[in-house]
């Protein structure tokens, strides 16, 4: 089932504001857990992690940022 624009919008401020946090205190506890491995080690992690927390999320955060496709531009009326 297809998500709506305004479901979509609603859930990628939710993983913003609420998963994204949480998402950030996990990855910094758990390397807290190791043994203080290597500066470059660290910094290739939080890099890799960077990155893989959002592709689980790609198709909420897909087309998000555009004007609502269902929704009649003001323009369509002055024609």
């Amino acid at each position: 089932m297809a998500l709506s624009h305004k479901a979509r919008r609603r859930w990628t401020l939710a993983v913003l504001l609420i998963g994204l946090p949480a998402y950030v205190v996990a990855a910094v506890t758990v390397l807290n857990w190791l043994d203080r491995p290597p500066v470059w080690l660290e910094l290739l992690v939080y890099a890799a992690l960077g990155v893989v927390w959002a592709l689980p999320f790609k198709a909420v955060f897909r087309g998000v940022g555009r004007a609502d496709p269902g929704q009649r531009s003001p323009d369509a009326d002055r024609e």
